[in-house]
């Protein structure tokens, strides 16, 4: 193999040269082999990693190795024909879905992976309806096509009917399991077998045979028509059945991914090494360099007008940071996407979201763990910077000279709590910095206190989620806490409008206390949160209370009325009220804002409602009826099931109450032979029982 490769020996490679790409999928569909592969084949390793010996580049974390599951994004660049691929391995596992998120934000261009056998699974509709959220054009891959039940005409049946998309088919398979070879280059109508050594770094092309002749030119006729549809051009062409030749189809194919219309499918096995050169090929062929897409559109935050940024060095400065990682040598690492103009290292820089000015130390490019330091990040390139207190995720870096802000990057909502609490009093501190840091890097972790108990309260995005996290403060701090059970995130809300009246009134010898306010409440749309509004005409309450009546507000609703839970989705408009020229004070509003919100969600008919979890079970046949009927009484909504070879696959929404502790259970009805994949779907009015319930172990609060 080549020597690895130094990337600041090889940055002066023109725009149109650079691929910013990400791999996406499902857990388990082979995102980590497949990137090794790239890195590989591409010369940027000596060897090829494997997940299940730990020596993988971009799963450097010892909880990746250990678990054989990617938690963060890793960043690594390499060259593949003269070209430049920053490439980002993503995780699959639900819980870790913020690192797809801000991935796709930054990056053009995705390969997306699917399981030959498996097909489209969960995840896999997820982080492809992330990727058309951002319009990132994608190709995809079908991993495992040596795997016992691969199917590709299955499996791109399934992406077409998910995803409704068109489809261009560039490679198809030689053999399918224990016999997959190669594939067939649709296109170029090649046969190429990886026959040549067993780490696939050479192989075999040749004109392809004729027992495959049908079938090839089933496909091509396809594939040109496909291509000629989307092109004006070839389309006469190909109606007056003039010849098209390789190069026409292949830049009017690029013309078309680029712009959404076609996704291109490759096939073949990461694990056995065959078939990701041709992978490699329709990226630097296909996929977007940061010059094919339209300038970036922002916000000047001055003038509010919109502003557009293009890819080239000569434009102002302009980045987006879309992760924070704590480095244990180097510290706070801000990982930032340039768009235009070049950042330098010791300048200071614009952060528009929080107006604050910083200084940029070093700046870095970054190879998974390892760091290579550079003077100077150009337009279109993926840097991390050292030095950066202020910023975090989402955060727009410019010119403070021609300010833009860029669209920030949105996060789900955390779904499940645990309490923690240091063993020692000595650890309180070091509990305060690690949390910190992980909030830090982590958009989707959430804390508070209790309260009540005291104890702190760590909410994210699912159980293995926070593991990883309490985890880390053992490694990472010396941290040992004790953890409670996980806690559902319920929530609570109304279902009609309504008035209500707080008065807070205390004399006390001296000055006295005197907040009075009137306030409406009206039910909003599902994931509006709380929005609150004044329309306090005349001078019956002082602008000045406004924001204490506010507070108060917000604080009442962070507890709730029936059970404690957060009240959402709910609309607050403080009309009336009145003030005393002496005694009133924030204080005095702030608790009449409380109590008058108490007063108008106990009249709103008020109602708790409970996250629900889409689910893929798959079990053998034979058990397929004790696992429904364990689901039924969980209170789950059976959606179908279907055929997967030999097993069943079971679709289902359940509430996430009923399914903690999932993977003992199915291993235990299904003689160890079951899994199941979960994902947040939607929150639901839990039954009036259980409500009940919920209500009686309510805890006490402590009175004003």
């Amino acid at each position: 193999m080549a020597q690895a490769i130094e990337v600041t020996k090889n940055r002066d490679i023109s725009l149109d040269r650079i691929r910013n790409i990400g791999v996406i999928a499902h857990i388990d569909a082979g995102k980590t082999t497949t990137t090794e592969r790239i890195l590989f084949y591409s010369g940027r390793t000596y060897k090829l990693g494997d997940i299940d010996e730990g020596t993988t580049v971009t799963d450097w974390m010892e909880q990746e190795r250990e678990r054989g599951i990617t938690i963060v994004s890793a960043a690594i660049t390499t060259f593949w024909k003269d070209f430049r691929i920053n490439l980002i391995d993503t995780p699959g596992h639900v819980d870790f879905t913020a690192e797809v998120e801000r991935a796709l934000r930054v990056l053009d261009g995705a390969i997306m992976v699917f399981d030959a056998e498996e097909g489209v699974q969960a995840q896999s509709e997820t982080v492809w309806h992330q990727a058309d959220k951002y319009k990132v054009p994608r190709l995809v891959f079908i991993n495992k096509m040596d795997k016992i039940g691969a199917d590709f005409e299955n499996t791109v049946s399934m992406i077409k009917d998910r995803f409704g998309k068109k489809l261009a088919i560039l490679t198809i398979p030689v053999g399918k399991e224990h016999d997959f070879k190669g594939v067939i280059s649709v296109l170029d109508q090649k046969m190429i077998i990886w026959d040549k050594d067993e780490l696939g770094v050479e192989y075999s092309v040749s004109d392809v045979p004729a027992v495959h002749q049908d079938r090839l030119k089933e496909y091509r006729s396809q594939l040109v028509e496909e291509i000629a549809g989307e092109d004006e051009a070839l389309m006469e062409k190909f109606l007056n059945d003039e010849e098209l030749s390789v190069e026409e189809l292949k830049k009017a194919l690029r013309r078309t991914v680029i712009s959404n219309k076609l996704v291109p499918i490759y096939c073949g096995t990461s694990l056995r090494n065959k078939g990701v050169q041709p992978v490699l090929d329709g990226v630097v062929d296909y996929l977007p360099s940061p010059i094919d897409l339209p300038p970036v559109s922002g916000i000047n935050p001055k003038t509010q007008d919109k502003e557009e940024r293009k890819p080239d060095n000569k434009e102002p400065m302009s980045a987006l940071l879309f992760k924070v990682q704590t480095d244990p040598h180097v510290g706070k690492l801000s990982y930032l996407r340039i768009y235009s103009g070049v950042l330098k290292s010791g300048i200071s820089v614009l952060n528009t979201n929080k107006d604050t000015t910083e200084r940029v130390g070093r700046l870095l490019l970054m190879h998974a763990d390892k760091r290579e330091g550079i003077e100077e990040g150009y337009a279109g390139e993926i840097v991390a910077a050292i030095g950066l207190r202020e910023s975090g995720t989402g955060d727009t870096l410019c010119d403070s000279s021609h300010p833009v802000m860029f669209e920030s990057i949105q996060f789900a909502d955390p779904v499940i709590s645990l309490a923690i609490e240091p063993e020692s009093k000595a650890d309180q501190e070091k509990l305060g910095q690690s949390i910190s840091k992980f909030l830090e890097e982590d958009p989707t972790l959430a804390v508070k206190t209790d309260q009540e108990t005291g104890q702190t309260v760590l909410s994210g995005m699912g159980e293995l989620h926070l593991e990883i996290i309490i985890d880390r403060m053992k490694r990472e701090f010396g941290l040992n806490v004790k953890v409670g059970k996980p806690q559902v995130a319920y929530r609570e809300t109304i279902t009609v409008p309504a008035q209500g009246e707080g008065k807070y009134i205390r004399q006390t010898g001296g000055r006295g206390q005197y907040g009075h306010c009137l306030i409406k409440i009206e039910p909003l749309d599902k994931g509006e949160g709380v929005v609150f509004e004044s329309q306090i005409k005349g001078a019956t309450i002082p602008n000045v209370y406004i924001p204490a009546i506010e507070k108060g507000v917000r604080e009442a609703a962070e507890k709730g009325v029936l059970a404690g839970f957060p009240v959402v989705d709910t609309k607050i408009i403080v009309y009336d009220g009145s003030y005393h020229e002496v005694d009133s004070s924030d204080m005095a509003f702030k608790i009449a804002g409380s109590m008058a919100f108490q007063d108008a969600v106990k009249k709103a008919e008020p109602t708790m409602t409970e996250p629900i979890m889409k689910m893929e079970i798959t079990v053998p046949e034979e058990h397929m009826g004790t696992v429904i009927g364990d689901l039924s009484a969980k209170r789950a909504q059976i959606l179908g099931n279907e055929a997967r070879g030999k097993m069943r696959l079971i679709n289902t929404l359940v509430p996430l109450a009923n399914i903690r502790g999932y993977a003992t259970i199915i291993r235990s009805l299904t003689q160890g032979r079951g899994s199941f994949y979960a994902e947040p779907s939607h929150y639901e009015e839990i039954p009036k029982n259980i409500q009940v319930e919920l209500m009686a172990n309510k805890p006490e609060t402590k009175s004003e």
